[in-house]
């Protein structure tokens, strides 16, 4: 099925749309996200958030007063980093939903397609070669053959 550009524009700009929301989305949802993590002694818990700032260290028991602060320190680090870990593997996991995202970007804005399902519907991508084809028609030189052609290009 062939689509005019005025069409294919339209499906490429809504789709973008609704792309741009579902980022919006996904922002708002990573701004909100938390991780945690308890020592293994379950002494200390620790809470980040997105951007694995800490935003609060909850000590359930007193074990940490009987604690050299070496050792103290190092049963911070550990939980802190945990928690940092957790807060990475959400994000990791929120952003794998946009994956492909640029790739299928790229095919419907140069006309390139495969065989799938494009990104923004059924395969309908802006076809950039037929859509300059008059414009390529008018060049200079373009009434000579191929060969004539990938020599003007050569030379630019």
């Amino acid at each position: 099925m062939s689509y005019s550009f005025e069409d294919q524009l339209n499906q490429a700009m809504a789709s973008l749309a609704q792309q741009q929301e579902r980022l919006a989305e996904s922002t708002r949802r990573m701004q909100a996200m938390t991780a945690a993590a308890t020592s293994k002694d379950r002494m200390v818990t620790a809470k980040v958030g997105p951007q694995g700032e800490l935003l609060a260290l909850t000590f359930h028991t007193n074990a940490y007063q009987s604690m050299a602060p070496a050792e103290l320190g190092a049963v911070l680090k550990d939980v802190f980093n945990e928690a940092k870990a957790r807060m990475g593997e959400q994000l990791t996991a929120e952003m794998r939903g946009f994956e492909g995202v640029g790739e299928a970007l790229r095919m419907n804005f140069t006309g390139e397609r495969g065989d799938e399902e494009d990104f923004f519907g059924a395969g309908a991508g802006l076809d950039l070669e037929s859509l300059l084809a008059p414009l390529t028609a008018m060049r200079p030189g373009a009434e000579r053959g191929a060969k004539s052609r990938r020599q003007e290009e050569f030379n630019g």
